[in-house]
Formats: structure tokens, sequence, C-alpha cells
């Protein structure tokens, strides 16, 4: 064989080879970077489907930590219950939420019918953040605000841009603490501060009147929350030693809250032993919520 051909030959094996080493370790260093890289996320004792390919989680999760152009924004347990919350809201279920500690923190400090903060309610009407209504004796009564008072601005932070959950993440606050609320009211020439201390909030659970000549009792529900069973107890009680012989309900923008109570309510209105309801676990078992309490015949309820 020539000296050229098998130097051709030779040449050409080293760069084959070359090229094999390259690639193999191009793949090898990529496979091998990955699992430093979900390193404390990934959690294997909890098991896995054997039918979902969790590749493509994975997959992006790398590539956000190789690629993404402000790593210094990365956050890893916001970006994990980022995951879940989008995994819950695949199933298109309105009643199937989920909730970080933060967002479960303030959801059970509503649903005992406590919190601290400044006591009011607050909604968004076109475009502005705005005073629903300060609760009665509240901080935020007492500093004067009012139904309709616009709020420009929390601590100096404009409202314009905050959605409603994040103007009342900074509104409330631990009890002693000041929030200063910039306002602007209907007749005002200009804003005004209105600084707050604010305080630990009992949020009623109903509101009782009586209409008509005293002939219809109104119970206005807020909502079913760890409050509301006694407070309806009471309620009822009034109602039983009053002339009354209607009653009206009044549910609406009801957001809920434990099944307990809403059962325990039902009890006071509708005969013993009926089913309120039934909670299904997935078709797997059946817990039947069956009233326990009778009241005097007489009461009833009308729409």
């Amino acid at each position: 064989m020539p000296k050229v051909l098998r130097k051709l030959i030779f040449i050409f094996s080293s760069l084959v080879l070359i090229a094999v080493i390259f690639t193999g370790g191009y793949f090898f260093g990529k496979s091998s970077v990955r699992p430093e890289i979900i390193f404390n996320v990934s959690n294997h004792e909890l098991g896995q489907p054997a039918s979902v390919d969790f590749s493509i989680f994975w997959n992006a999760w790398a590539a956000l930590q190789e690629k993404f152009v402000n790593k210094e924004k990365l956050d890893f347990q916001k970006m994990v219950y980022g995951a879940v919350s989008g995994m819950v809201n695949s199933l298109g279920d309105p009643y199937t939420v989920f909730f970080p500690p933060k967002e479960n923190q303030k959801f059970q400090e509503e649903i005992r019918g406590s919190f601290e903060g400044v006591g009011m309610e607050v909604g968004i009407k076109k475009s502005q953040l705005q005073v629903i209504s300060p609760l009665e004796g509240s901080p935020a009564q007492k500093a004067g605000l009012r139904a309709g008072d616009r709020i420009l601005s929390i601590n100096g932070t404009s409202t314009a841009d905050l959605s409603l959950d994040e103007a009342v993440n900074l509104i409330r606050g631990p009890k002693g603490t000041q929030v200063t609320l910039t306002i602007i009211r209907t007749g005002w020439d200009k804003s005004k501060d209105i600084k707050i201390i604010r305080e630990v909030i009992q949020v009623p659970s109903l509101k009782l009147e009586f209409k008509e000549e005293d002939k219809i009792a109104y119970i206005k529900l807020y909502g079913f929350g760890a409050k509301a069973a006694n407070d309806f107890a009471q309620a009822s009680v009034s109602i039983l030693n009053s002339r009354a012989e209607k009653i009206v309900l009044d549910l609406r923008n009801n957001p809920g809250g434990y099944l307990e109570i809403a059962q325990d309510i039902a009890g006071w209105l509708l005969a013993s032993g009926k089913t309120v309801t039934i909670e299904d676990f997935a078709g797997k078992q059946e817990q039947p919520f069956i009233l326990v309490v009778r009241v005097r015949d007489f009461l009833y309820y009308s729409y």
C-alpha cells in the first residue's frame, strides 16, 4: 500500500475517532450536568406514575437554569409552586385549587373570621382601588375612611398596577404596625395621607335585621367560617323570641367555608334526618352529611 494512501487512511481514522470522542463527551456532559441542576428538587420517595414521562419537566427546568437571561430572578421554590398551580389549573375545575403557604395563611385567617389589618372591604371599580365599606368599630372607620374613597397608594406604592390580592397583602400586616394610605375623595381638591395602626380584626359572619313590622327576619350570611355556626344559633334564638313569621336567608356573594358549618346551619331550617350533601372521594368513598337539629315547625324560609 502506498505511503500516501496509508497516511490518508490514518488521518481519516483519527478524524472519525476525534468526532466520536467529542460527540460522546458532549452528550455525557449534558446528562451529567442535569442531576446537579435538579439536586434538592426531585423527590423519588413520593413515587412517580410509570405511565408519565417527567423528562419534559426536568428538561424545561434545566433549560431555565442554563439559559434564562436573568438567573438572579430564578426562585426555585416559587417555580415549584407555579408548576403545581399549573397542574391543578389544567383540570379546569374551579373548586380544585392550590394555595402556596402565604395564600393558605390568608385563606385560613379569613375562614377563622379574624385577621390583622385595618378592617375594611376593598375592591377595584373603574380600574381604581376603592374602599367598599369599613367595618364597624375598625381602625379604618376610626381613621375616617368612607365607602367610595379611592386609594392612590399604600405606603408609597402606587395602586395603579396592583391586583386586588397584591393591594390587600400590602394593607394587611401585624397588629401594632402602621400603614399609610393616600386617599382621594369626591369633593376634595387634593389627596390626603391617612395613617392607620393595624389591629386584630374580627369579621362578622352574618347580619340580622327584622323587616315589615318585624314579620320577616332577614339574615345576610357572609360565609361559613368558624364563627358562623355559633352566630347563626344566637340569631336563631333571637328569631324564635320575635314576631317573625318568615325568614329570608341571603347567601349572595357568600364564598363558602366549612362544610360542617353549613351542615350545622342547615339543621336550623330543615327537618332532622335529611341528607344535606354527600362528599365523594373519586368514587371510592362516600360521606353523607345528615341533619340532626330541628326547630319549631312555624319557622320557614322564603325566596
